[in-house]
């Protein structure tokens, strides 16, 4: 075949008066060439000859069953020869189904962006990073809620993703935004949604997450399973937030990394230019979206239990978060239940409350109440570190010697 090219210029060439002969010559083809191309007026792209398949007549039924399997032509082949009788190579379905295959590939991709009005929606998700953190690097999940209409950004860090940081998180924005909007779209996080059907699109939230959204007022819903561009202004807000607030800093503390996130969403998350709205989020959410937002009218925070049940070790301690809190040496290696709620960590066994101590934000510290190891040889209800009443968040003081060294002088018949 000759390019559209040559065949535009023998076109011309003809028109110029020249011979199929002279112009055969001139481009350097036959000239039964020329004058194929020129008896069909241009140039046409080649048609191949239409030869009959085993599958002509069942387009329908291929893309019905080639989207219902997801793309997966090999179980296509199998559903053809068990319901039509029809045995072909996996080559060949897979030839049949080209075009389908790159229209829903096509499909995954493609995003309509959608404005929705002030106060309507907020997008919120969890980005991941590592930062260091005093002498070591601390995985740290920061939590990042977007608003739909300013864009506006509230940003807090987790030591974990579990569902009391996702309310948490929540309750902390709208504290920051000063009221609670219409919907709240979320990711498909286990802790949140229990079932949500990739075709159907029904949605089974957690139990506890949908008494929280009761709680406070607004409707959630989920993104589409394996469609997370659905929420894609809170996806670039993780982006931005992983890349801009915290990125190759290092802190001292734990509190040191959640200080600087506040000054950082007032001085350049608010007031920054917006890439797509052209504006500053701060002048879009104090126009029209504050006052679009449900006030918060002082209702407290949802109370939340976090219940757990963990193994006594033999230091007579349980372990949280990777913090260490004693509990009667007597239940070393019982199972205790462990309830952690408004800052504060309750140890239950057999329906008694056996111990009860402040939680602390830090990793791997232990919190002692030496009182927990009274009864123990050596230890007597006195010994307690000055200045921490019963003894709370203080290490036991090291237990005496039973027998004087004197003792044991004359047992081995003299002196060290």
């Amino acid at each position: 075949m000759l390019a559209p090219e040559e065949v535009m210029a023998m076109v011309r060439l003809q028109g110029l008066g020249w011979g199929t002969k002279r112009i055969a010559r001139e481009l350097g083809c036959d000239r039964k060439t020329v004058k194929r191309y020129l008896r069909r007026g241009g140039w046409q792209a080649y048609r191949q000859p239409q030869r009959a398949t085993a599958l002509d007549g069942l387009d329908g039924w291929l893309a019905e069953r080639f989207r219902r399997h997801r793309g997966n032509a090999d179980v296509v082949r199998q559903e053809l020869a068990g319901e039509h009788g029809i045995t072909v190579s996996l080559r060949t379905v897979e030839r049949a189904v080209t075009g389908l295959r790159q229209e829903m590939r096509a499909e995954a991709k493609a995003t309509v962006r959608f404005e929705t009005p002030p106060g309507k929606q907020l997008q919120i998700d969890f980005g991941t990073t590592a930062v260091a953190v005093g002498d070591e690097m601390v995985r740290v999940h920061l939590f990042v809620a977007t608003l739909g209409y300013s864009r506006r950004t509230f940003v807090t860090a987790f030591r974990h993703e579990r569902q009391a940081a996702w309310m948490a998180g929540l309750e902390a924005a709208f504290q920051h935004f000063g009221g609670v909007p219409r919907q709240v779209l979320i990711d498909n996080a286990k802790t949140l949604v229990t079932h949500h059907d990739r075709e159907t699109r029904e949605v089974t939230f957690n139990g506890r997450f949908h008494a929280f959204a009761r709680c406070w007022g607004f409707t959630p819903q989920a993104c589409a399973p394996y469609r997370a561009q659905t929420k894609g202004k809170d996806g670039n807000g993780v982006g931005y937030v992983k890349k801009n607030a915290i990125a190759g800093r290092r802190f001292a503390s734990w509190e040191a990394l959640e200080a600087p996130l506040v000054g950082w969403m007032r001085d350049i998350a608010d007031v920054r230019i917006h890439g797509t709205t052209g504006e500053r989020p701060i002048d879009r959410f104090m126009r029209l979206e504050a006052a679009s937002l449900p006030p918060l009218q002082g209702r407290p925070p949802y109370h939340q239990v976090r219940e757990l049940h963990r193994k006594v070790h033999a230091e007579s301690t349980v372990e949280i978060d990777t913090n260490q809190y004693s509990v009667p040496w007597r239940l070393i290696g019982a199972t205790v239940t462990v309830e952690v709620s408004d800052g504060v960590v309750r140890i239950r066994h057999a329906g008694a409350e056996v111990a009860r101590h402040e939680q602390i934000g830090g990793r791997r510290q232990r919190v002692l109440d030496v009182r927990h190891l009274e009864g123990i040889v050596g230890l007597s209800p006195d010994h307690r570190a000055p200045g921490a009443p019963g003894g709370a968040g203080s290490a036991p003081a090291a237990p005496e010697l039973l027998r004087p060294l004197a003792e044991y002088e004359a047992v081995i018949g003299g002196g060290w």
